[in-house]
């Protein structure tokens, strides 16, 4: 029997916040509840426009210039990291500075220091002009490479390949992450590659459960915003495994046609999206028609980030 309208909503598993960017919205919030708002914020905190408006209405200012802040104010880098330079404007314009960094992008940065050291240049995987990507490239002032894409690994020059590391954003495709890297070590045999790989937990679980997910749907929906790496890759992905893919920022962003003679819609959202959202997306979905929702299995994760001192539990027992 083939039914023509929409009946079962598919529910990923994982999907949404991660714990990184948990953390970096509990840091301007804290901040704010601590020493009151304005907090200065350098760089919107993590890539959505909800959790950004959100926090604005708080009492959070998002700037990208230094400049844009007042002496004296409190300021939080955002969870994609910042680079040596920032840090050093910060610290010399006398901010009290609260970094949501997420840790496993900083464990990219003390990796890159670490090996700097020991005299390695680097090539990185990542998207040019991402925030994170100009984080990581500005832990040095040189010797480090940025590649998109193979073609790239082709063109590179560096000043010398005896000692090179391979660093990764950590929010990119595991697939084509996987095949760049593998340019790399062909056109550079001798690269060092990262102990455990760059791209994060929460990317790769997300990114897992699109590929178990879109081959049973005929449409794929992700909530995400248009900044956001990671859920670009997750449209991405479910497009490449054949099904219909769509990012929507808000519910308001679902069109009725996309739902046009599909049974089985796919849904799941970026590590920066907030459930809110997606409960938002479910309620607009059943108003399209659908009738049941269904949660697939998946990892349940449980990585949890410390927040910064000053920060922490104690300090706002005497608030």
């Amino acid at each position: 029997m083939t039914s023509h309208t929409l009946d079962e909503v598919l529910l990923a598993e994982p999907r949404g916040f991660c714990a990184g960017v948990d953390r970096a919205i509990e840091i301007v919030e804290r901040a704010i509840k601590k020493f009151g708002s304005p907090i200065y914020v350098r760089h919107e905190i993590v890539h959505n426009t909800y959790v950004v408006n959100d926090l604005k209405a708080k009492g959070a200012i998002f700037i990208e210039d230094l400049a844009d802040v007042p002496p004296g104010a409190t300021l939080v880098f955002s969870a994609h990291g910042v680079s040596q330079a920032v840090r050093a404007e910060a610290a010399q314009r006398g901010f009290s500075v609260f970094d949501a960094t997420c840790p496993l992008v900083t464990k990219v940065h003390v990796e890159v220091a670490k090996l700097h050291k020991e005299g390695y240049d680097f090539i990185m995987i990542g998207h040019k002009g991402h925030p994170e990507v100009e984080g990581t490239m500005g832990q040095l002032n040189e010797g480090i490479y940025l590649v998109e894409d193979v073609a790239d690994v082709g063109r590179v020059q560096v000043a010398q390949s005896e000692k090179l590391a391979v660093v990764t954003q950590t929010t990119l495709s595991v697939d084509d992450a996987a095949e760049i890297l593998a340019a790399v070590k062909k056109r550079f045999p001798l690269v060092r590659e990262p102990k455990q790989q760059d791209i994060c937990y929460a990317t790769q679980n997300r990114q897992d459960a699109v590929k178990v997910m879109a081959p049973q749907v005929d449409v794929l929906i992700v909530v995400g915003s248009p900044t956001s790496s990671n859920s670009n890759r997750l449209r991405e992905l479910g497009e490449r495994l054949g099904a219909d893919a769509y990012m929507v920022d808000q519910p308001e962003d679902l069109q009725p046609q996309w739902f046009d003679g599909k049974r089985r819609v796919g849904l799941t959202a970026g590590a920066s999206a907030p459930d809110i959202l997606v409960q938002q997306v479910i309620e607009r979905l059943r108003t399209l028609g659908a009738v049941s929702v269904r949660k697939m299995p998946g990892v349940i994760e449980t990585t949890h980030f410390p927040l910064p001192k000053g920060l922490g539990d104690k300090s706002m027992a005497d608030v």
